[in-house]
């Protein structure tokens, strides 16, 4: 990474997120991927750090940062724990960014300020069983009620479902408009008929919660909407194209870490009286890999500052989440096969960073949907 290219501020960003990563997460990464315990102590550590309310004003809590040093942080602790780096882009990117721009003063109040400083844990409910990456498909109702609304249904894979304080959870309400069936609300996980129903045994990111969460006449007050009822759709999707840099970022980490592991193992590892980097299978395959990580950061950033001029990017999002989590997953492959039978071993972190890569493809919308969504821009130009 050129310097050079960054501010000086940007550049203590991310060396403060590197230093965290590096001393306190990546030598119990292992560890948490194993017992599976939900990592409370250490995200408490990122929201003391700022880490967790990045793109939150200073006045809510947060540290007002831009979304190039966002997406820098993101990296360098995906790259020290992949479980840890998606808990800190779902909770900047679908947590804190809704209730920031939509919020009322109230719940900015009781939620986006300890939030933003790590004293609150968050989780999003928009993916049910039958209905994924088609929002309008959503069977979860809320009826309106005398005070507020009761809300009824299922959500799958919700992150942090069981042992977060506040959940946004998508449900339908009644409208004629199916872009104004969906209202966002937030909803206590303590609520009573609130149950996480399911914790799910996942192929990676073993530290990070993933629940079946069931919602029976789950009683929600008028003042816990999250914007305007019926705004749930154009929330959620505004919402995912933040959330889809900070899965892009978090596969750039992984895909590095991964580089590191395998370049340092090169360096090392001797075969035929010389460092197996020196022969030239291993040499071009570690070139092509340090490449992809370069050429994936270098898009990512570029759609991180046009975030921050305000520029629209909504395909340029997906391309940039859809080529960093591809290469995610192909750079941790070729991390194994430099290492050989080792890197098959739990011993070495390439065996975990290639698990945690995997979902990066399939999360804030599979590979299939960003290819769907550039395509759709492609079309409406002239």
């Amino acid at each position: 990474m050129h310097d050079c290219l960054l501010s000086e501020e940007q550049r203590m960003i991310r060396d403060s997120a590197r230093s965290f990563g590096c001393e306190q997460l990546a030598p119990r990464a292992a560890e948490r991927d194993r017992i599976k315990t939900f990592p409370r102590a250490e995200m408490a550590s990122l929201g003391e750090l700022g880490f967790l309310g990045m793109l939150v004003s200073e006045e809510w809590g947060g540290v007002a940062a831009d979304h190039v040093s966002y997406v820098l942080a993101v990296e360098e602790i995906s790259a020290a724990d992949g479980s840890i780096g998606a808990m800190m882009a779902l909770h900047n990117g679908l947590i804190t960014t809704p209730l920031r721009v939509h919020g009322t003063e109230a719940q900015k109040e009781r939620y986006l300020r300890p939030l933003a400083r790590g004293s609150m844990n968050g989780a999003f409910g928009l993916t049910e069983p039958e209905a994924g990456s088609n929002a309008f498909a959503i069977r979860t109702k809320a009826v309106k009620c005398e005070g507020g609304y009761r809300i009824s249904g299922a959500k799958q894979f919700m992150s942090n479902g069981k042992s977060a304080d506040i959940a946004i959870v998508f449900a339908a309400t009644e409208s004629d408009d199916p872009r104004r069936r969906i209202t966002a609300f937030l909803v206590p996980p303590t609520s009573e008929g609130y149950s996480a129903v399911r914790v799910e045994e996942k192929l990676g990111l073993g530290a990070s919660e993933t629940c079946q969460v069931q919602l029976d006449d789950v009683f929600v007050p008028d003042d816990h909407v999250l914007g305007t009822p019926g705004g749930g759709y154009a929330l959620a999707m505004s919402t995912l194209e933040l959330g889809r840099l900070g899965i892009a970022a978090q596969s750039i980490g992984l895909a590095r870490a991964a580089f590191e592991h395998a370049h340092a193992y090169a360096l090392d590892r001797q075969t035929f009286g010389k460092p197996i980097i020196e022969h030239q299978a291993v040499g071009f395959r570690l070139a092509e890999m340090q490449t992809q990580v370069e050429v994936g950061r270098s898009c990512l950033h570029q759609v991180a500052r046009m975030r921050d001029l305000g520029q629209p990017c909504k395909s340029e999002a997906a391309m940039a989440k859809l080529f960093a989590s591809e290469i995610a997953e192909k750079v941790a492959s070729e991390a194994i096969q430099v290492h050989g039978g080792y890197g098959y071993l739990k011993d070495f972190a390439v065996e975990r960073i290639y698990r945690d890569a995997r979902i990066c493809r399939i999360y804030e919308g599979t590979s299939d949907i960003q290819k769907m969504i550039i395509a759709g821009a492609l079309a409406k130009q002239n």
